[in-house]
């Protein structure tokens, strides 16, 4: 019996499924960075809404109360002085967006809370909000990689709604 060489036949196909599998794989890993990092934005939103709901004094009609920039540098920075480097790279206090809803028991939905007497202006003796919403409405911009395309960064925009606790 002949043994057939097929040392050419075993060269060819690796040749030919190699850069496959490596683009799968670094595919792969680009997938996984995304989830990763919006994950992240997901739980630095979450605990921005969840401290800032249970704070007492809040007037969430003032862009400049101290415990709402507080709380964003906190989130960002993970101190309240707003200083070192941020958690996720690139993330800043200014692309967060953190608002009040209130729930209509007449039509039954969610609404944005107003800057009034009878909306959530604390500092007018307004009531507390029913919701905290903390979220990156223009997104956080992420770079995926793949071979030699160039393509847009995905803007993740992560939103989250938290029952408010402070009074």
């Amino acid at each position: 019996m002949r043994r057939r060489r097929e040392g050419g036949g075993v060269l060819l196909e690796t040749v030919m499924v190699a850069p496959v599998l490596l683009g799968l794989l670094v595919g792969m890993i680009s997938l996984g960075q995304i989830i990763y990092t919006y994950v992240a934005l997901e739980k630095i939103m979450y605990n921005l809404a969840r401290y800032v709901g249970t704070q007492q004094g809040v007037n969430f009609c003032d862009p400049n109360d101290p415990t709402v920039q507080a709380a964003e540098n906190l989130a960002v920075f993970g101190n309240v002085d707003g200083t070192g480097n941020a958690i996720v790279g690139g993330l800043t206090t200014g692309m967060i967006t953190l608002s009040v809803e209130r729930y209509s028991p007449a039509s039954q939905t969610l609404g944005p809370c107003d800057c009034s007497v009878t909306g959530c202006d604390a500092g007018s003796g307004g009531l507390p909000p029913d919701f905290i919403v903390a979220s990156l409405p223009n997104g956080y911009p992420i770079q995926p990689l793949f071979f030699g395309f160039r393509v847009d960064p995905i803007l993740l925009k992560p939103h989250v709604r938290v029952p408010y606790g402070g009074t």
